[in-house]
């Protein structure tokens, strides 16, 4: 016999099939799965897991985002390995700073949203309505970011509208209250070490170079951030835990192998060490002269 309580009423869903927005299709038919949050006290924000510091930078033929893999609990390191880069479809990633359990559900939701899109319009949808509907997303978590539950993203992708593809890669910025900025700088920086790396970057970074540079001046930066931010995590080499990248051009969006982030990283704490190691010998022979 198969036991049935009829007291309890079956879920009635509406089929709304006019809405190519999956998360407006769940605000209407069951909100509590949106990443949204009640009203929630100081001590629990500042003891929620955060997550810094995300970088990306335009290369000739596309776009390159990096993370590093530290997020904080407060005072404590909470996870040294977390991946906060994304992809999100074919040719668009995100990296997603702050709150990591709001910006893990961010970088979910909306790859599920551009997957909904094209599946009921049966076309991609436009780089610039890509950043539209993380925008929507973003602006949803308004009143989540007024209580400190803040989650900012960095967009990057590969506009295969741009009939110049040696210069189709772009990065968006976002504010908390959804506002989007295509950056023409060619780099940007989101996190609370994002001040560091971007200086870092402003160095480093040369226009029009290639993949493997543009690898070298994410790490690099991330390694500048890392030594002035105790929430970015540098490289690891006893862990061996790498920031993650990912990089996008004409072909799709990949992942980095790690053995080439390892080996980035590697040759920028030889260098520094190397760096180190020659002024504290000019310092010492300078001393007894």
């Amino acid at each position: 016999m198969i036991w049935r309580d009829d007291s309890i009423a079956p879920q009635q869903f509406t089929r709304h099939s006019h809405l190519s927005s999956f998360s407006e299709y769940l605000r209407i038919q069951a909100p509590e799965l949106l990443p949204a949050v009640g009203k929630a006290s100081s001590d629990v924000i500042a003891n929620l897991p955060h997550g810094t510091t995300i970088v990306a930078l335009t290369y000739r033929g596309g776009v390159l985002i990096a993370g590093d893999r530290r997020a904080t609990q407060g005072n404590y390191i909470a996870n040294r390995d977390i991946d906060k880069v994304q992809i999100t479809d074919n040719y668009s990633a995100t990296g997603i700073a702050g709150t990591a359990a709001i910006a893990v559900e961010f970088a979910r939701l909306y790859a599920v949203e551009l997957e909904h899109y094209e599946k009921l319009e049966g076309v991609p949808l436009t780089f610039n309505g890509k950043a539209n509907r993380l925008s929507a997303l973003v602006r949803g978590n308004l009143a989540a970011a007024m209580q400190g539950l803040v989650a900012v993203p960095l967009l990057v992708g590969y506009d295969i509208d741009d009939p110049d593809g040696e210069s189709a890669g772009r990065i968006v910025s976002f504010d908390v209250a959804g506002g989007w900025h295509v950056e023409s700088d060619g780099y940007q920086a989101v996190g609370s070490g994002s001040m560091f790396a971007k200086s870092s970057i402003k160095k480093l970074y040369k226009p029009g170079g290639n993949a493997l540079g543009a690898l070298a001046v994410a790490v690099e930066s991330l390694y500048d951030a890392a030594e002035d931010d105790s929430a970015t995590g540098g490289p690891d080499l006893v862990r061996r835990v790498f920031p993650t990248a990912v990089r996008i051009d004409s072909g799709g969006a990949v992942r980095v192998p790690e053995a080439d982030i390892e080996r980035i990283a590697r040759e920028v704490i030889e260098k520094r060490t190397e760096a180190a190691r020659a002024e504290s010998q000019l310092r010492e022979s300078g001393g007894t002269s």
